[in-house]
């Protein structure tokens, strides 16, 4: 016995991560893993409400709300709050969904798309979340700037009029140089001390709460008064200095009401619509914040939608209620000139900069801490390979200081950009399409009716996704056209790199379940009875005994079948009595993993029986659904060639390498199923002459064409279609031939060239010429004629005019078989044709199928054809072959109806393709060409 090598297990499970055979119940348990102690666990107000409410509030509240009122006006603010919140909303019913779906563990949104939307959507969406999550980072510290350079910044215009606490140098390096000391603070805290920040958020907290209150007792209690703005080189020299604060007027809320856009007093841009929606939509993307914080929560799936949903909502009265009031009492030119005009009519000013400077801190802090979390999971999951490897690395605490380096790095390169209003578009947009995203995975899980999915939170429905993402798509490109095309066709990129290039994962494939829905309602919608001969398409079966020997041949059909169905089939022997299992479940893989590395596009199935005669028979009953199922057999031929193992040797011409593919055995590392070895030559074969042709006969019972492929373990793919080295250097024929010989040879006067049978070998041929690979191949069609023959000759014409009417390009050659074709008649006594030749009506050539093929079986119950005569058709064929002939498609006789007879039908098949090279004896019984249109 022979040794047999492992080979060519490869799981499609093999990504990172757990066994896919381990079901994941960890979020079961309680909260808790197994094999490690329950940690600290947050609930609803300490772990989402402080959370979101801190990062939703951030420097928008205390520097942009009086800034989106004075340009938009209070009717158009409140209409931008409506659209922001509801946009956020649809986004906060979609995470509500998803997040109570099942165990949700640390990674927060990203992880919910990851594992909702499978690999490429999670990864190319996370980096989005990467990128969203720096920039804002960035804007946070550009506000701190420009909180602190309003109260300690000296005027640039006039330093001579600086108070006694304006001593910061001002301008553009100086603000760049501020912003990245305060960065650096942040990054310190992020590296070494991120505890302190977790535990400091709840005071943080309350300072936020009380300077809000301070803000609306401020606007009740402080007399009317004149408030000095802030100095600027965008607002010329005329405009005056001072605008009033008017306490609650009717009149004032009347020149507030409507918009009146105009410039941005610190950057110098004309605002609009779109470009203060996009300031204001900062203050509204901290709600993944509780998300965020799964790993942490004590019931993920009860805190956040509920901790959400009252973050939302008390966050949407703050903003209006300021609104209003900020309407009702100041003067148009005090909002739309002084960013932080709330600190100026306070009660007590230093309370407003206390709640800039620790709302701005709290936020940067966060979404510098968010970002490394998201890169390092990103990194964690391995779906960039080598480009996050060192994003892995961690310190001894757990705390991954790669992960905060990186992002530190790309806030610092954000923060070229100066000025809060600046970034606050690119930012806005990277959360659109973030918030997008999100309501797309819970579409897609709706849609594609995936029993799993039973969220317990139901106020959502496919059409709050729906309007969710049509919302944030408008407000992308409302607010910048060029920026949000761009960020989606990097999102695309993303995704198609992960896709060719990243792991498979275990996550489960979004894309999977939503072809299954789909692909179950087309093949519902495909009715057999509506198949029409013009839309015919070549579906076959291919039996494989065993790979090792036939890849090449399977390859070729790959080609042949072009955009038709193609399944591999192989038959085990045995029965399913006294085993504990199915044994052909194991091979699947296997299977699998050869189909991907021959890059054809093949179904595998398999069967157990007791004989291969009815395995066969049972994959032709069973193999497809409704109006897709197999048309045709192919059978490798019954000889007695040795098989040869050219497995790997095809293998190593793939993109995974020989160590990739091949596996050797004393590595260490036991792979199974694998493939057995090919038969020896004096090992016995498991299937007999009788019934190898008794399948033949099956399949045409059941309606099925035959083809049998000899010789395919001589076809070399590459150097037949000009690939191989040198190839076209040395051949000056235009590529190679497909030869077709459509005559039934053992039979020369039975049917003719214009028969179903010949059309379909004819088609065949066709078909693979007009494969890409093929184009340079030249078909060339075998027309055998007797001298003086006037039925050969009107059968020629009738065959170049079908040619013309079919589109078929092919090249005719006559070839003088009268020395040939005499000794078929003088062996068999001079019989006379059976059947005249049919008529040239394709209607009446459909009706005449089941007429051929009982012809066709009288024929070969006739007396045996001589082998003398046989030998010298092979012979005739091999002389008009050439060293470009890539494959010859002969016909293949109908096989007798006696059993007894099979044995000399097999001898003379063998005797006619015998020593040819790569040949397909093929007989065909469906009609599959017209010339209507």
């Amino acid at each position: 016995m022979t040794e047999k090598t492992p080979l060519l297990h490869q799981s499609r499970n093999s990504g990172s991560g757990p066994d896919p055979q381990v079901s994941d119940l960890t979020g079961l348990q309680g909260g808790r893993v197994a094999g490690r102690p329950a940690g600290p666990k947050l609930g609803v107000m300490f772990g989402v409400v402080i959370p979101t409410l801190l990062s939703m509030f951030s420097v928008v509240v205390f520097l942009r709300v009086g800034f989106v009122v004075g340009q938009a006006g209070l009717y158009h603010s409140i209409a931008m709050f409506m659209v922001a919140y509801f946009i956020i909303t649809m986004t906060v019913l979609s995470v509500c969904a998803i997040s109570t779906n099942g165990a949700l563990h640390a990674g927060g949104a990203y992880y919910m798309i990851s594992r909702a939307l499978g690999p490429e959507f999670g990864g190319s969406i996370g980096i989005m979340f990467f990128l969203a999550s720096v920039c804002a980072c960035a804007l946070y510290i550009l506000g701190l700037v420009e909180g602190i350079m309003t109260t300690f910044g000296v005027p640039e215009e006039d330093a001579a009029v600086a108070a006694g606490h304006q001593v910061l140098p001002s301008g553009y390096w100086w603000c760049l140089l501020y912003g990245t000391i305060l960065l650096f603070l942040c990054f310190i805290v992020c590296l070494v001390g991120a505890h302190i920040y977790a535990k400091a958020t709840f005071l943080i907290f309350i300072i936020v709460m009380a300077v809000l209150a301070s803000v609306f007792i401020s606007f009740f209690v402080l007399e009317p008064t004149a408030v000095i703005l802030p100095d600027t080189f965008h607002v010329n020299n005329t405009s005056p200095a001072t605008a009033n604060y008017t306490g609650v007027r009717l009149r004032t809320l009347e020149g507030n009401l409507f918009s009146h856009y105009t410039v941005d007093y610190t950057t110098g841009d004309l605002m609009s619509f779109a470009t203060v929606f996009a300031v204001l939509f900062n203050g509204c993307t901290g709600i993944m914040a509780g998300s965020n914080m799964s790993g942490d929560l004590k019931n993920p799936s009860y805190s956040i939608p509920r901790g959400t949903l009252a973050a939302v909502l008390v966050t949407f009265i703050i903003y209006n209620l300021i609104s209003l009031l900020s309407a009702l009492t100041c003067d148009r030119y005090l909002l739309q000139r002084d960013y932080s005009f709330l600190g100026d009519i306070n009660v007590w000013p230093p309370m407003v900069t206390v709640g800039i400077y620790s709302s701005a801190m709290s936020a940067a802090m966060s979404s510098l801490i968010g970002a490394s979390r998201i890169l390092y999971a990103l990194s964690k999951d391995n779906l960039f390979g080598v480009f996050l490897a060192l994003a892995k690395k961690t310190s001894r605490s757990g705390n991954p200081w790669v992960s905060v380096l990186i992002s530190w790095l790309f806030v610092q390169v954000v923060l070229f950009a100066g000025k809060l209003n600046t970034i606050a578009g690119i930012v806005t947009i990277f959360f659109l399409l973030v918030y997008a995203a999100v309501n797309l995975a819970c579409l897609a899980l709706e849609w594609a009716s995936a029993p799993n999915f039973r969220p317990s939170f139901r106020f959502f429905t496919w059409h709050t996704c729906t309007l969710g993402i049509l919302g944030c798509l408008v407000m992308m490109f409302l607010i910048s056209p060029i920026y949000a095309f761009a960020s989606i066709v990097f999102m695309l990129l993303l995704l198609m790199l992960i896709h060719y290039l990243g792991p498979c994962s275990n996550w489960g494939y979004i894309s999977q379940a939503l072809i299954f829905h789909q692909v179950r309602k087309y093949l519902l919608m495909l009715d057999a009875r509506k198949d029409h001969v013009k839309f015919w398409r070549l579906q076959v079966l291919l039996m494989v005994a065993n790979p090792r020997s036939s890849t090449r041949l399977m390859s070729f059909v790959n080609d042949l079948k072009k955009s038709g169905l193609y399944v591999l089939g192989h038959v085990k022997l045995g029965s399913l009595d006294g085993l504990p299992s199915d044994p052909m479940q194991s091979y699947y893989d296997s299977w699998l993993s050869l189909v991907d590395h021959l890059k054809i596009k093949a179904f595998v199935n398999f069967t157990l029986a007791d004989s291969v005669r009815h395995g066969v028979r049972n994959l032709l009953f069973i193999s497809g659904f409704g109006g897709m199922r197999p048309n045709t057999l192919i059978l490798g031929f019954y000889d007695d060639c040795i098989p040869q193992d050219n497995l790997c040797s095809d293998l190593l011409l793939s993109d995974e390498g020989v160590d990739a593919v091949c596996p050797i055995i004393n590595s260490g590392q036991h792979l199974s199923p694998f493939f057995p070895d090919v038969r020896g030559a004096e090992e016995p074969k498991e299937l007999r002459e009788e019934e190898y042709v008794s399948i033949i006969a099956d399949a045409l019972k059941m309606g099925k064409n035959v083809i049998l492929a000899r010789y395919f373990n001589q076809f070399d793919r590459q150097e037949v279609l000009g690939l191989g080295k040198g190839f076209r250097d040395h051949q000056k024929v235009k590529g190679p031939f497909i030869d077709v010989w459509p005559l039934n040879l053992l039979q020369p006067g039975s049917l003719g060239y214009v028969n179903i049978s010949s059309l379909f070998l004819l088609q065949l041929a066709s078909v693979l010429q007009e494969v890409r690979a093929w184009k340079q191949a030249s078909l060339r069609l075998f027309l055998c004629v007797e001298a003086g023959g006037r039925l050969q000759e009107e059968e020629e014409l009738r065959l170049r005019s079908m040619l013309k009417e079919l589109r078929i390009s092919a090249q005719v050659q006559k070839v003088a078989w009268d020395n040939v074709v005499r000794l078929h008649w003088q062996r068999r006594g001079g019989e006379e044709d059976l059947v005249e030749y049919p008529q040239t009506d394709e209607e009446r050539l459909r009706q005449q199928s089941d007429k051929d093929d009982s012809v066709q079986t009288r024929l070969s119950d006739a007396s045996p054809t001589p082998d003398e005569y046989i030998c010298a058709v092979n012979s005739l064929i091999f002389r008009h072959s050439s060293p470009q002939t890539a494959v010859r498609f002969l016909h293949l006789p109908h096989p007798p109806s006696e059993a007894r007879r099979y044995r000399v039908y097999l001898h003379q098949v063998d005797l006619l393709s015998r020593d040819l090279g790569p040949t397909l004896l093929i007989h065909g019984i469906t009609p599959v060409v017209t010339t209507d249109l």
